[in-house]
């Protein structure tokens, strides 16, 4: 007799429970990608040099010297890339537009840059394929950093105008169904400009605070012409948040926990559905709160059709005094390649943490949600079991969410490929498919294939 257990279907090693209204057939479930980290062909049809280019360029900046400059090739390979969409199934795919690439230096149109991305537009309609179009994830024209960048308040009329061109020129070209204006503006904001971690490379808090304004300032902006040219699309922003969690039920690491969540998350959403910034925050930063002009907050806080979430991990916080932050790395928990902690309870926790919090709350999606692993081809296969487990706790931890009252409209996995990880280099792999990327072959790994499976079932329910 053979007493082997029979082996686990496919659909299987990632599906969410069975009876949760992730299965519903209006769930949008899709994969994400953004231009500089994949697209390369940084010197081709006008595109301009972005602040990612410089930075890359700049010794000791990102990791090995590496840049985007090829990346994945997808400029010259987005077919092959939308017929894996087409095998994975999914109902939407989440992409970046290259700023640089499609404006030249005095705001008039590049059309053949623009022409890209009307082919890609209209290559995702052909494969039944919706498209969530981001404006802005982290590649400005360095022409604009060097007048100031985001800490120069003239950027957020110059993204309006491009958000303005944008959504003009690709009206009529496959289904848009959201446009977002802005990726993690916090990262953009403090990566780039409070610690030096990101592009353009400056760190202080206060610029960071000014860059964060400028930043949101432009997204309220550039809302009324992508109503006015997108009037059929949903239309709302992305936020990187993260719950914080005390170390210990002392006062002060409670404290900490609250300052973190502040800095993290209430930085970005009290304006956006507040119209004010968080007073707490200047414990955390004295003396930096920005420059506001009046009006800006009330052009901020517009009403959103949705907010985008991208969650990866979870902050342990202890107090080393008044006002302070004091990360806590424990022991023996599962980590990814990026020393990120795997908790799949904070998405849980988060969600329903921002449905207390926020009344006019509007309908979320998780715009991004993986993880790196240390992924190799072998025999023309990639078993990332590592990824699978973590897909599976995290739309688990999604449905729980939404059994609770939190209205999830869709999940997004991040990335479809392998690409730049920008500091990072090439040694961090989020993607769902392997990118070798010496031959440019795709391997889609065991994660990619359990998804297509599930979504291939689900359609078929």
């Amino acid at each position: 007799m053979d007493l082997t257990p029979p082996p686990i279907p496919l659909a299987d090693l990632v599906a969410p429970p069975a009876g949760s209204p992730m299965r519903q057939r209006d769930f949008i479930f899709g994969a994400g990608t953004s231009s500089y980290q994949i697209e390369g062909a940084t010197h081709e049809d006008g595109r301009l040099e972005s602040i990612w280019d410089r930075f890359s360029a700049t010794p000791g900046k990102v990791l090995r010297g590496e840049n985007g400059a090829l990346a994945c090739d997808h400029y010259h390979r987005w077919q092959e890339d939308l017929d894996i969409l087409k095998r994975l199934g999914v109902d939407a795919y989440r992409f970046s537009i290259a700023w640089p690439r499609v404006m030249d230096e005095a705001g008039k149109p590049n059309a053949k840059g623009i022409a890209f991305y009307k082919r890609l537009l209209d290559g995702l309609a052909e494969r039944g394929i919706r498209a969530f179009v981001t404006l802005y994830h982290w590649d400005l024209p360095q022409h604009l950093q060097d007048r100031g960048g985001w800490l120069n308040r003239e950027t957020a009329y110059r993204f309006a105008d491009y958000a303005d061109l944008m959504s003009r020129e690709l009206a009529g070209h496959g289904d848009v169904a959201a446009w977002t204006t802005h990726n993690e503006p916090w990262c953009s904001a403090y990566l780039g400009y409070g610690d030096g971690h990101h592009a353009p490379g400056l760190a202080n808090p206060r610029w960071a605070a000014q860059a964060m304004h400028h930043l949101l300032l432009g997204h309220g902006l550039a809302l009324p012409a992508l109503r006015a040219n997108a009037p059929k699309a949903q239309h709302g922003i992305v936020a990187n948040c993260a719950p914080g969690y005390a170390d210990s039920d002392t006062a002060g690491d409670r404290d900490a926990a609250a300052l973190f969540e502040t800095y993290q998350n209430r930085w970005v959403l009290d304006p956006l559905l507040k119209g004010e910034y968080p007073a707490d925050l200047w414990r955390y930063w004295k003396g930096c709160e920005p420059l506001v002009l009046p009006g800006d907050m009330d052009l901020i806080r517009q009403p959103i059709d949705y907010l985008g979430i991208n969650f990866y991990s979870r902050a342990v916080l202890r107090s080393k005094g008044p006002d302070t932050i004091d990360w806590v790395r424990r022991p023996d928990v599962e980590r990814t390649t990026m020393d990120w902690e795997v908790y799949p309870q904070g998405l849980q926790d988060l969600f329903e943490a921002f449905k207390r919090e926020y009344a006019n709350l509007p309908p979320l999606y998780v715009t991004e949600n993986g993880m790196s692993s240390h992924d190799v081809a072998s025999h023309g296969e990639v078993d990332d079991a590592q990824r699978q487990a973590y897909i599976k706790g995290h739309f688990a931890a999604c449905s729980r969410a939404m059994e609770n009252g939190v209205d999830v409209r869709g999940y997004f996995i991040w990335s479809l490929l392998d690409n730049f990880e920008w500091a990072f280099g090439y040694e961090r792999r989020f993607g769902l498919v392997h990118v070798d990327f010496e031959t440019q072959q795709r391997t889609l790994k065991r994660s990619a294939l359990a998804y297509a499976d599930f979504l291939r079932e689900r359609a078929a329910g």
